[in-house]
């Protein structure tokens, strides 16, 4: 085993980290939960990344799976399903 490998014995851990930067009411938005933290953005914004955060813990939770173990084209996947559900792709919710 290499220097840089990890133990195989230290659990793993992830975090979503959403931040957003069009803020104009000088109000600091700060969110953290079940394995994301987001920071920042206008009342709308941070209104949809907390959706979003939490309707993605739901779908990992309903897979069964923690966010630890999903790989990074399944994240995407989710995050993708999440949005179009929100209806974020358009400004509008469905």
């Amino acid at each position: 085993m290499k220097a840089s490998d990890p133990n195989p014995n230290t659990p793993k851990n992830a975090s979503l980290l959403g931040l957003g930067f069009d803020n104009k009411d000088d109000q600091i938005r700060i969110t953290r939960g079940k394995n994301f933290v987001l920071y920042g953005g206008s009342e709308q914004t941070h209104g949809i990344m907390q959706e979003t955060a939490i309707k993605v813990n739901e779908k990992l939770d309903h897979r069964g799976k923690r966010l630890e173990e999903t790989s990074p084209e399944e994240l995407r996947d989710i995050i993708h399903e999440v949005a179009d559900s929100i209806g974020n792709s358009d400004g509008e919710k469905k």
